[in-house]
């Protein structure tokens, strides 16, 4: 076998080429079919092969399908702006389009310290984020996240924004009772706050739902609501990286929306396009943008290929689907009837220690020891068998880290398209059972 150009994730690694796909399933070249449990990487939000996307991509390339936003803007832009607008209702009306989450959490920091560089208040340049976060794989970006594992290589160039504990009832960091601690760990960005300076505090950011630094962890209620106080108190942005629940994931179009919190800056990636196309956006509010209007009146950012008009007509056409048919409803009801189904299995499987999650954002964290909730010895060895019994099962699921660290911890985000039908539901949770079956019956052969 001739040895392939492609870097791959793992070098060397054998990877099954994919043929095609439709709806919620991908078709590799041997005709294997697989059910795709996690749209990727929580990404493919309306399926494989939508006709209208297409059409809409092939309209757009007809006319044009690159222009400089130094030199020109495009149809496409500007109604995918409007759109969002429209969608995310509220204060958020002004987009920047990037490429991608990375980008667009990254871009959402540098606004933020414009934002009061324009104010007249140039010392606001830190970040406050939670440990068991993740906005990112660029160095900004990175800094901002609490992901132990994907800092390891690079923690010397990286800033120390991850100071605040995560809302993690199920392993509460800070040691206290989820009903009677009184959200200590929103607390605790008060604590920051006071040690770093808020006169030195430009934004504090957070995943709304936990992804892949916590398989879906949800905050209690009230939580949010304490943190936005905070901030306004204390004369700091909230910025809240919807890049994974944006556009319908958890059953809202936005998952702020769950604790009716408005951010100041909200981030969005992957379910922006559905996986077909590279896009993403941080949106604003008309406070954030008001001195940089009344100032520079540029936002110092941007890439050759933002707010590409193939892009945005693709993402247009994606939320257009969204909205026509419903799918923010939609994931709110096959969430329930997932979330029910999963609890079934959790009563079969002793190694299911907690399911969380909003919509069709649900995570599945693995235990020795139930009650105890002891983690297995070797989690990224747990976490790669049930994914890699998933594959030869023919269903996708995502890898999250989990612990209290953030690192000894194993689970899984189950996350299928928002499309997704109710026997397509019951076809998951059969090949899952299966998948699972087969990971107990090699529990004692784990190395330990």
């Amino acid at each position: 076998m001739q040895q392939s150009s492609l870097i791959k994730p793992v070098l060397g690694g054998a990877y099954p080429t994919i043929s095609h796909g439709q709806g919620v399933f991908l078709y590799d070249k041997k005709g294997k079919d697989y059910l795709d449990a996690s749209s990727g990487a929580v990404t493919a939000n309306i399926g494989h092969g939508v006709q209208e996307v297409m059409e809409a991509m092939v309209k757009q390339a007809k006319q044009v399908s690159f222009v400089y936003r130094s030199q020109f803007t495009s149809e496409a832009a500007e109604e995918l702006a409007e759109k969002i607008a429209e969608l995310t209702k509220g204060d958020l009306t002004y987009s920047f389009f990037v490429n991608s989450g990375s980008e667009a959490t990254e871009t959402a920091l540098k606004i933020a310290i414009q934002h009061w560089q324009e104010k007249g208040k140039p010392r606001k340049q830190k970040v406050i984020s939670r440990w068991m976060s993740y906005h990112g794989i660029t160095m900004g970006a990175l800094s901002m996240s609490g992901h132990p594992i994907r800092r390891e290589r690079f923690t010397s160039m990286l800033e120390s924004y991850p100071s605040v504990s995560p809302p993690y009832c199920y392993r509460c960091p800070l040691q206290l009772d989820a009903h009677t601690c009184g959200m200590a760990c929103a607390s605790e960005l008060e604590a920051s706050i006071r040690r770093i300076g808020s006169d030195n505090i430009a934004a504090f950011i957070a995943e709304p739902v936990i992804g892949a630094a916590g398989g879906a962890i949800v905050p209690p209620d009230g939580y949010f609501q304490k943190l936005k106080k905070i901030c306004e108190e204390h004369d700091i942005l909230f910025i809240a990286d919807e890049v994974m629940t944006g556009f319908g994931r958890t059953g809202k179009m936005l998952a702020c929306e769950h604790w009716d919190v408005e951010p100041d800056i909200v981030t969005f990636g992957k379910g922006m396009s559905g996986g077909y196309t590279p896009i993403a956006a941080a949106v604003m509010t008309k406070k954030v943008m008001e001195p940089i209007l009344g100032g520079s009146r540029s936002i110092m950012g941007g890439h050759t290929l933002s707010a590409n008009p193939l892009s945005c007509a693709i993402s247009l056409a994606v939320l257009k689907y969204v909205e026509e048919n419903e799918l923010v409803e939609k994931s709110g009801d096959r969430g329930k009837d997932l979330s029910r189904g999963l609890k079934k299995l959790a009563r079969k499987y002793s190694f299911i220690g907690d399911i969380r999650g909003r919509g069709l954002l649900i995570g599945l964290e693995f235990v020795q020891d139930k009650v105890a909730k002891t983690p297995f010895p070797n989690p990224a060895d747990v976490t790669q068998a049930i994914i890699e019994l998933g594959m030869k099962n023919g269903i996708l699921l995502y890898p999250a880290a989990a612990g209290l660290d953030g690192v000894t911890g194993s689970a899984i985000i189950i996350s299928p398209p928002l499309t997704i039908t109710e026997e397509e539901c019951a076809e998951l949770l059969m090949r899952i059972d299966i998948t699972f079956q087969q990971f107990n019956e090699t529990l004692g052969k784990l190395p330990s």
